[in-house]
């Protein structure tokens, strides 16, 4: 089980200083909205154990070097539950966080929508969808932290609702809290490790680096930029291929440098996005932003392999926080080719491959892409900037692999090589027919 810190405690392990926000002004009719029979009684018993009127402290605070709006639930205050005044805190603290244009970082603990005041209660998270929404349509970040537990309305809003989701060790998280799920359901399912590796959250991260990671995801979150992100020097092999085949054989080279290294040599700093948020993860896909040269860029890096359904929409969700941003984009195309077996077909290959192309065409940010090695048909092409993509002298693109080329035309396998020739997918082929821009030099 993950260290349950108070309300106040979770703060002050983030955050260098803290104001916090005037409470809205508020009344409450005798035992709440529905005139539950020991409600005030309740609300006052957990007034005195835990030092707070209400389940939420809100206000401003400094993330490493950033100043934030800090909202930072008390789950020992009625299990950290959402009612009507909790409704007017988080309102007034995403309201404060447009005026200021200020990030916002949620600190999640909460057991949901407090049942004392019924509907009136369930109602605050179309109250706080709505303030997230218009938050990010503003192009102010939102960083959710889910502490131990994080269940019901508060995990399904703030939570998976940010863009960012770091969770710490062994939080349970879930829309389902421990006394409402099935009786045979594993309580391994609901962990942070169990919601990240099913696509949920970007991140599980050890309390004493939390500080340090969130000061480094408001860095990069917070620095804006007009300018479209400059192509990689190439790594590799600086002569060209003189055909096809060698160009193919070159870009499936086992000693080619592959998007880790790219993203690492370009960077000074980076941090990574996971999952779809639909219940899938491609570790073949890397997604994230960093910084060059102090100012960030988005990346959606392919590594190689067959992408997978949950790589393009993590790739597409990644574009899309980019342009909300304002933050320009850097895509990696490596790919033989999408997922094609009845698993990615299952998980959506088609409408996921549609999506990032969705992405690309609709980027409100400047999108530059580098091919650095296998440029596999459409599942390549999702990633590519129409108009500002370069090529590496070790790689290809082509409309189909030249082996499956041949076999769609009939040929036998020895016409493989005869066919890439004839598919013109060479890095300087694709400069002759205006697909690249260039051929990115290695120095």
């Amino acid at each position: 089980m993950a260290e349950r810190l108070t309300a106040r405690e979770a703060i002050a392990r983030v955050a260098s200083a803290f104001a916090e926000l005037p409470a809205p002004d508020g009344t409450s009719a005798p035992d709440g909205p529905i005139a539950w029979q020991g409600y005030d009684e309740q609300h006052a018993r957990a007034a005195l154990r835990t030092g707070e009127n209400e389940s939420v402290a809100c206000g401003t605070g400094t993330v490493g070097e950033t100043e934030v709006v800090l909202i930072s639930f008390e789950f020992g205050f009625l299990g950290g539950s959402l009612g009507e005044h909790t409704g007017d805190r988080l309102e007034a603290a995403y309201t404060h966080a447009r005026e200021r244009r200020l990030p916002v970082v949620s600190l999640i603990a909460t057991g949901g929508s407090r049942m004392q005041e019924g509907m009136r209660a369930l109602v605050q998270l179309q109250r706080v969808a709505r303030q997230s929404t218009l938050t990010r349509a503003a192009g102010l970040p939102q960083i959710a932290v889910v502490r131990d537990p994080s269940t019901g309305g508060g995990w399904a809003t703030l939570g998976a609702g940010a863009d960012v989701v770091m969770a710490l060790p062994g939080a349970q998280i879930g829309f389902a809290g421990s006394r409402v799920r099935p009786a045979d359901a594993d309580p391994a399912a609901y962990t942070a490790e169990a919601q990240l590796a099913a696509g949920h959250v970007d991140a599980v991260v050890r309390q004493e680096e939390l500080r340090e990671k969130l000061g480094r995801w408001l860095t990069v979150l917070t620095a804006p930029s007009d300018a479209p992100a400059r192509p990689p020097r190439a790594l590799g092999r600086a002569e060209l291929p003189a055909t096809g085949w060698e160009a193919v054989q070159n870009a499936r080279s086992a000693d080619r440098p592959r998007a880790a290294a790219y993203l690492d040599a370009y960077f000074e700093t980076r941090e990574t996005i996971s999952g779809d948020r639909c219940g899938g993860v491609d570790p073949g896909m890397l997604c994230g932003f960093g910084l060059r040269e102090g100012r960030a860029i988005a990346y959606a890096a392919q590594c190689g392999t067959a992408t997978l359904p949950a790589g393009y929409r993590t790739a597409a969700r990644l574009i899309r926080l980019a342009g909300r941003l304002g933050v320009p984009v850097l895509t990696l195309i490596d790919t033989p080719g999408a997922a094609n077996d009845a698993a990615a077909e299952h998980a959506g290959a088609g409408p996921a491959i549609a999506d990032a192309f969705a992405a690309v065409a609709a980027a409100r940010v400047p999108v530059t892409t580098l091919v650095i090695g296998e440029g596999g048909s459409g599942g390549a092409l999702a990633l590519a900037s129409p108009g500002n993509t370069w090529a590496t002298p070790d790689s290809y693109f082509s409309v189909i692999a030249p082996e499956l080329a041949a076999a769609i035309l009939k040929r036998g396998p020895d016409q493989a090589r005869a066919t890439a020739e004839q598919l013109r997918l060479r890095p300087q082929d694709l400069v002759d027919l205006g697909i690249a821009r260039g051929i990115v030099p290695t120095d």
